[in-house]
């Protein structure tokens, strides 16, 4: 059964291309990863709907951080702040996430 990763950003658009290709890097590695990529307040609904098993947070949210973890807390589940070398679409970008969430899921 596939694990499920889920960036959390400010609107979804470039996180959502990271997250493709992330998920394609990781499929070529043999994982078995889906990724998607939404919006603060969607990101707020899927944790509390429990549906991933680990969320990420992007550097221009980490504002949001604290109020996202506790609630991925209170689902026991981990959640991250990508740093932001991790959190660019370029192949060493790319890997760094692909790490980032193999090293959590």
């Amino acid at each position: 059964m596939s694990k499920q990763a889920l960036i959390i950003c400010a609107g979804g658009m470039s996180s959502s291309m990271i997250a493709k290709k992330t998920m394609t890097l990781l499929q070529e590695q043999g994982e078995d990863i889906v990724m998607d990529a939404v919006g603060v307040p969607e990101g707020q609904k899927r944790i509390d709907q429990d549906k991933y098993d680990l969320y990420l947070v992007s550097p221009q949210t980490k504002m949001n951080f604290k109020q996202l973890a506790d609630a991925a807390a209170k689902k026991n589940k981990p959640i991250v702040q990508i740093p932001p070398q991790a959190y660019i679409p370029i192949p060493m970008g790319i890997e760094k996430m692909a790490a980032l969430v193999k090293e959590n899921i």
